[in-house]
């Protein structure tokens, strides 16, 4: 079998190449193809020894076609351990993005160079663990330890100019990469440099309190997660313990931390993420339509923010709105959420006006007759999305995609006023739609394939997380959310109170707890939804009856200063005790006995709930796959990635 790592010596140079696509991965055939590479390197003529690859990318990382599976010799410790203590200078020439054991390998050589647009970036945390060979101990000699647990503890990868800053690269090539790292190396053995190992170097001074500090935040931003911390510690003893005791630190918690619940959790989602971007039953060759242009009906928040998703990609979009009034609005929500973007450096100035170019706004349904794609977005009301659909039908080309943006209403039935109902789809986003990564795909039972591929690819293309649903009433999200919602009336009419049971969700790992959502949401949404609804639709009264009695007394959530609970102009809350006798008095209504009740059953009752209505939508073949549904709550809900998902966690839990 061909080695994926082949070893040249040119000149006085070996240059050893690692060629393993898609991404270099650091496959076993890999790690016994470098030590094989050192091997010749150490034994011939060569001066100084050159680390490149081919194809679009450095090492990415791990093989993760490895995950799970016994590890076999050489380990990549041994490797980097090898690279680092070679007599001869060795060098990394990065390209594309140097990720985890990728970087790790840089890390070890002695001099690193890299074009302008690669990116390099330590992970692992996101797995649930730590850089394991060496990382955790390099890093820090090189960068200093701020930027040393920033870069381990986020997770986030870094461009070269500032790896550069942080002296985790030396040079940035311009041009070809090959020919200008083969340049520099000639330039390095001219000035007779010599192995440069970063295990011998000082870690820089640094503040007394920097790891406290680093644990508080990290409590706070980190919440329940164990790696972060872990990776706290294994700097604070590369600032403290010589590095071979560093390095046992750094192995010890890392083979804890592979073996732990919440990197198999975490790599559990790893795979569901991929996995849930494939549509069962859709070729993989299934032909899309070309999206160029984009129409959304409905400027509002949700609106908006689908707009400015297209617009961040490079895709021109026209807004429609009732009147100029309503369209002015929409406008300047748009506005205000590119000057956010700026304020919190998420945009540049440049961009933000470039981005905010590509979206224009019209009243007039005729400016959507050659747009590629048309987007609903107005309120929950079935009467007024089907009216718009039957104007679309007359109005957009044909093959042009018709997408609803509703979040429970039947997308089939809003299909059928069209005469074209192979060509409609739900499109339904996440608020705020700009930031939220999830788009729930919605499958219709007329929704053609290709259509389907389109959506599925668009999404990557916006940089959003696909998941395909069947059509019922709310969905994967929603409709598991209703139950969610029900039980945590429930609780509080039993005798919990707002503040024990979102306080008890939130330490268990949630976001944010269910009352807070509705809160944030707008209690009033689900009443009108309610009125709606006959009273066995609605179900029993004391699943709705306290959020109906706090709409009905002008309590509408954050946005009228009061729901469960109240709030400043800045929206921090205060439990407050008027909440607590509507709940005393509700259940007196209801005969509802109050008692104590635990943070442990809370949590019990509300995940039950949603892993009840989890296996319903399997059952029926809503969701594709149980990852699928993971995928949503952690994305769209704010569902802890370390726990899995609530059907991985009710399997690992036995629940």
């Amino acid at each position: 079998m061909t080695s994926p790592v082949n070893y040249t010596l040119t000149d006085e140079i070996g240059v050893i190449t690692i060629d393993n696509p898609p991404v270099n991965a650091l496959s076993h055939a890999v790690r016994q193809g470098l030590m094989d590479a050192l091997d010749l390197a150490d034994k011939d003529d060569s001066r100084a020894i050159l680390i490149i690859c081919t194809g679009r990318t450095f090492i990415a990382g791990a093989d993760i076609s490895e995950f799970g599976k016994p590890m076999q010799q050489p380990m990549l410790p041994a490797i980097v351990n090898r690279i680092e203590a070679t007599a001869k200078p060795v060098v990394a020439a990065i390209h594309g993005t140097a990720l985890g054991g990728g970087f790790e390998v840089a890390l070890s050589t002695h001099y690193r160079c890299a074009v302008a647009s690669a990116r390099v970036g330590l992970p692992e945390v996101k797995l649930g663990l730590l850089p394991g060979a060496g990382g955790t101990q390099r890093t820090p000699r090189l960068a200093g330890i701020e930027a040393a647990l920033e870069l381990m503890t986020s997770g986030a990868p870094i461009a070269a100019a500032k790896a550069q800053v942080l002296g985790l690269v030396d040079k940035i090539i311009d041009g070809d990469l090959e020919e200008g790292a083969i340049a520099w190396v000639r330039e390095l053995l001219a000035a007779d440099a010599r192995p440069r190992r970063t295990s011998e170097q000082a870690v820089p001074e640094h503040e007394a309190g920097v790891f406290d500090g680093a644990r508080k935040l990290l409590g706070q931003k980190a919440r329940g997660q164990i790696a972060p911390q872990a990776i706290v510690d294994c700097v604070e003893a590369a600032a403290t313990l010589p590095f071979e005791d560093g390095l046992k630190v750094e192995r010890e918690n890392f083979l804890k931390l592979m073996s732990g619940d919440q990197s198999a959790a975490l790599r559990h989602f790893f795979f569901a993420e991929r996995q849930a971007a494939r549509v069962d039953g859709l070729a993989d060759d299934t032909p899309t339509r070309p999206i160029e242009s984009v129409g959304i009906i409905g400027g509002g928040t949700m609106g908006g923010g689908i707009a400015m998703s297209f617009a961040n990609a490079g895709i021109p979009v026209t807004l429609i709105e009732i009147n100029d009034d309503a369209l002015g609005r929409g406008l300047s929500i748009i506005d205000r959420n590119y000057a956010g973007s700026v304020k919190r450096g998420k945009l540049s100035d440049g961009k933000a006006v470039a981005c905010r170019a590509l979206i224009s706004g019209s009243t007039d349904y005729a400016s959507l007759a050659e747009v590629d794609l048309v987007i609903e977005a107005v309120f929950e009301d079935p009467d007024l999305k089907k009216n718009i659909f039957e104007k679309l039908d007359g109005v957009c080309k044909s093959g042009a995609i018709l997408a609803t943006n509703t979040s429970y209403q039947d997308v089939d039935a809003i299909a059928a006023v069209t005469s074209r109902p192979e060509d409609v789809v739900g499109m339904h986003f996440f608020s705020p739609a700009h930031i939220m990564k999830l788009l729930e795909v919605v499958r219709g039972n007329r929704t053609a394939d290709d259509v389907l591929a389109t959506c599925m690819q668009l999404a990557k293309r916006i940089r959003k997380v696909p998941v395909v649903s069947g059509v019922c009433y709310g969905f994967i999200g929603n409709r598991m959310l209703q139950p969610y919602g029900q039980q945590s009336q429930l609780l509080l009419l039993e005798g919990a109170t707002p503040e024990q049971v979102d306080g008890a969700m939130e330490n268990w790992g949630m976001a944010m707890g269910p009352l807070r959502v509705f809160d944030l949401a707008g209690l009033d949404v689900g009443y009108k939804a309610r009125q709606a609804l006959s009273d066995d639709e609605k179900g029993e009264p004391a699943t709705y009856r306290v959020p109906d009695l706090l709409v009905e007394a002008g309590r509408l959530g954050q946005k009228s200063g009061a729901g469960f609970y109240t709030y400043d102009d800045n929206r921090r809350l205060t439990p407050d005790p008027v909440v607590h006798e509507v709940i005393k008095n509700a259940a007196a209504e209801l005969n509802i006995e109050r008692r104590e009740i635990s943070d442990e059953e809370i949590v019990n009752r509300l995940i039950g709930a949603l892993v009840d209505e989890g296996r319903k939508i399997l059952e029926e073949g809503i969701a594709q796959r149980s990852g699928d549904i993971d995928v949503v709550y952690v994305y769209g809900y704010g569902f802890p990635a370390w726990r899995g998902g609530p059907m991985y966690y009710a399997d690992s839990a036995s629940l």
